[in-house]
C-alpha cells in the first residue's frame, strides 16, 4: 500500500469541499478521480502532497517521495530542460550534495529517455510543444524516483494525439517505477486508457467507486450523467 486516505475532510469558507472520503491506492496501481468542475478532485491531490492542510482524517503514504505533475506543466521558462528536470537535485537540502554534476546529467538523460525525449537537455520550454512540455514535467516529477505520482488534469489543453501519447506515458511510468498513481481528470479517454480503478466525487463525497468498465455501464444516475455529459441528473454544476 502506498496511499491510504481515511475519513478526509476539508472546509473552505464554511463549505465542505472534501466530506469524509476514504480510499486506497496500491503500488503499481492508477486511480482516476473524476467528477464535474468544483467537485473537489484537485483539492484531494493538494491535501495528499501537503500543499494545503486538511481539517480531519488521515493520509498514510509509504516512505519515499510524492511527485506532483501540475495541470499546465509549470516549467521554469528561464531554465533549460536539464535544469528544470534537475531542479530538485540541486535545490533540496537532502539531495543537493548527494550527486556529482556528471551523475545529475546521467539521471536527467535517463529520465528524458523514459519519456521519449532523448537529447533535448539544452532546449528551453518555449522551444517545445505543449505535449513535449508535459513530458518534461513527467521527467522532472520522476527525477527523485518517487513511489507516489499525482497527476492534475495531465491532458488538459492538448490535442487528441498528444493526449493519447501522454496517457501512454502515464501507463508506461506505472510499469517502469511501480508507483502508486492518482490521475485527476474529466476526459473519458484518460480514464479508460490509464485507470485501474475510478472514484467519482460530487459535493466532496464519493458517489461511485469501481473500474472504468463499470463506469461506462452507466448503472447509477451519477455514472450515467457523467458519461453522457448530461445536464439532467443528480449532479448540478456550481458557480457561474
Amino acid at each position: 500500500m502506498s496511499i491510504e486516505v481515511k475519513n478526509l475532510t476539508k472546509t473552505f469558507d464554511d463549505r465542505k469541499v472534501i466530506d469524509d472520503i476514504s480510499f486506497k491506492v496500491n503500488d503499481g496501481e492508477i486511480l482516476a478521480i473524476v467528477g464535474f468542475s468544483g467537485s473537489g478532485k484537485s483539492t484531494v491531490l493538494k491535501l495528499i502532497c501537503g500543499l494545503i492542510p486538511y481539517d480531519n482524517g488521515e493520509i498514510i503514504t509509504s516512505e519515499g517521495d510524492i511527485a506532483m505533475v501540475f495541470q499546465y506543466s509549470a516549467l521554469f521558462d528561464s531554465l533549460d530542460v536539464a535544469d528544470n528536470i534537475s531542479f530538485a537535485l540541486h535545490e533540496r537540502k537532502d539531495l543537493r550534495k548527494k550527486f556529482t554534476e556528471d551523475e545529475i546529467r546521467k539521471i536527467v538523460s535517463e529520465k528524458l529517455e523514459m519519456v521519449g525525449l532523448k537529447g533535448i537537455e539544452s532546449k528551453f520550454p518555449s522551444e517545445l510543444s505543449g505535449g513535449m512540455q508535459k513530458r518534461v514535467s513527467f521527467a522532472r516529477a520522476i527525477v527523485t524516483n518517487p513511489n507516489t505520482i499525482l497527476y492534475d488534469e495531465p491532458t488538459a489543453g492538448l490535442d487528441p494525439m498528444s493526449s493519447t501519447l501522454i496517457e501512454d506515458y502515464i501507463v508506461s511510468l506505472k510499469h517502469e517505477i511501480n508507483a502508486a498513481s492518482i490521475v485527476v481528470t474529466h476526459q473519458m479517454s484518460t480514464i479508460t486508457r490509464t485507470a485501474d480503478r475510478v472514484i467519482m466525487l460530487y459535493d466532496g463525497k464519493i458517489v461511485f467507486e469501481g473500474t472504468p468498465e463499470e463506469l461506462l455501464r452507466q448503472e447509477t444516475p451519477y455514472t450515467k450523467q457523467f458519461v453522457t455529459a448530461s445536464l439532467e441528473g443528480p449532479m448540478q454544476m456550481h458557480g457561474g
